[in-house]
């Protein structure tokens, strides 16, 4: 509850902005979504403050890449332990969660800063149609 009231005060003068992942290609999605988060669109922008938008991306499910990205893309990390190299392909990372896919993308979109987080914290993402943000002012999204 406090956290609800928190985030209502926090975001109450952003945009919220609404974006259909249904056909979309991927990287022109997520550099849309990381200009609207981080403000960037807004002639008193700054790049060391926190005036961007809310972000909420419906239907991830349906996100397309081009040429060979569905079965040739990879998506690495390590454990930290010798020989802890591990990877996924992007068709594995789209069953199992979409969602992820565009938080990616969006994330190394986004300065490596302390406002990272911060940023990244407005980004709501959701696999089919449905969001529980109805009540939101959405402003229209140039797509």
């Amino acid at each position: 509850m406090k956290k609800d009231l928190e985030e209502k005060i926090e975001n109450g003068n952003r945009k919220w902005r609404l974006f259909d992942a249904d056909g979309q290609i991927l990287g022109r999605l997520a550099t849309e979504i990381a200009t609207c988060l981080r403000g960037k669109y807004q002639p008193t922008y700054v790049p060391y403050k926190d005036d961007g938008d809310v972000v909420v991306v419906i239907n991830t499910d349906k996100i397309r890449v081009t040429g060979n990205k569905e079965t040739k893309k990879l998506y690495r990390w390590h454990s930290w332990f010798p020989g802890g190299m591990k990877e996924k392909k992007f068709s594995e990372v789209m069953a199992k969660d979409s969602r992820t896919v565009i938080e990616q993308a969006v994330y190394g979109m986004i300065p490596h800063n302390r406002l990272r987080g911060k940023i990244m914290a407005r980004l709501k993402l959701y696999p089919g149609p449905e969001h529980k943000h109805e009540s939101a002012p959405f402003e229209p999204s140039s797509k």
